[in-house]
């Protein structure tokens, strides 16, 4: 006998920042386990996702999908976005509702511009589960959890290495990902939290949308653009950060002496870069928690309560030897 769980109440309790589940089960004929032959039941889950965006988003969609198998008892519909565009995760939203999906996880292009599409999902009680990013406003009462790292505290410990590395100040610039995205603004305020009243200046700020080669490219134009004056760049991500010190290079600067770069996520290429002396500051962003989402979908289901937030912890690299000491089993 296998069983099919059926989620049959949706509720936001945002006083407590829980959701409470109700959770019933029938009982059906067909095979003794979750193998995928005819007559399994499993649980279906509808994978909202991002889609290629460099090796940490990579790291975590592989690992959503090496998770929710079939030997796990759930069938996963992976739904990319199409070039990062929002109106294609809408629409595979969309499409996951009306094929009534036992559960939706969402990993959002943008933060803002969900609440209809996450309505809709609770009128149809299909609990949603955020992954990574949060959305804009961020109504606790129409989804179950968010599953991420902090990005601002993360951001905050960033801030507070550099305002320690230059505590006679310096010029700095930031290299954001795309406008917009929730992980943006949530990187900013953290950083800005730390830095704001220390003596570095930010001299700019300007988007290189995740990319390497635009992380080149920019730094490129700022350096030149301020006579190579820049002692720090901030990176809000690996890749950015890793074209950032091709530039420097370039340029006849030394990373991490004539300019100092700090990056989010923990890639390898970063870890690497960090243990070269490429990169003078890592923070680890860590995309690999589909057990947790496991653990959360399952209770979910099963009418247990889970914190709004759940954060997914992560590490601090601030030398050459921390970045050496962990690469020869970094999973990502």
């Amino acid at each position: 006998m296998s069983v099919q769980r059926r989620f049959v109440k949706f509720l936001g309790l945002a006083a407590v920042g829980a959701l409470s589940i109700g959770l019933a089960a029938c009982s059906s004929s067909g095979g003794d386990g979750a193998s995928g032959g005819e007559g399994d039941d499993l649980t279906t889950v509808g994978f909202v996702a991002v889609g290629p965006e460099g090796a940490w988003r990579e790291a975590n969609e592989k690992n959503i999908q090496e998770t929710f198998t079939e030997d796990a008892g759930f069938e996963l519909k992976y739904a990319p976005a199409t070039n990062l565009d929002q109106k294609s995760q809408i629409d595979a939203f969309t499409s996951f509702v009306d094929e009534g999906v036992d559960v939706i996880l969402l990993s959002a292009t943008e933060a803002s511009g969900w609440e209809d599409s996450l309505k809709r999902a609770q009128e149809a009680e299909i609990p949603v589960v955020l992954l990574d990013r949060g959305i804009e406003p961020d109504d606790t009462s129409l989804y179950v959890t968010r599953i991420a790292p902090d990005n601002v505290e993360v951001a905050k410990e960033v801030g507070a290495w550099a305002v320690e590395q230059f505590p006679d100040g310096g010029n700095y610039i930031t290299l954001e990902g795309p406008a917009g995205v929730g992980v943006v603004n949530e990187r900013n305020e953290g950083w800005d939290a730390s830095v704001d009243g220390s003596k570095l200046v930010e001299v700019a700020a300007q988007t290189a949308n995740w990319s390497a080669e635009e992380g080149k490219s920019v730094t490129e134009t700022l350096l030149k653009a301020n006579g190579n004056d820049i002692q720090l760049i901030f990176a809000q991500n690996d890749e950015m950060g890793l074209g950032a010190a091709q530039a420097v290079e370039e340029a006849g600067l030394k990373p991490g002496t004539d300019v100092k770069i700090a990056t989010i996520d923990g890639t390898l290429a970063a870890m690497e870069a960090l243990a070269a002396g490429q990169l003078s500051y890592v923070h680890e962003y860590n995309p690999l928690f589909g057990e947790t989402a496991l653990d959360v979908v399952n209770k979910t289901l099963e009418g247990e309560s889970v914190d709004s937030y759940i954060i997914v912890p992560s590490e601090a690299f601030d030398s050459p030897e921390a970045a050496e000491a962990v690469l020869a089993d970094r999973q990502y």
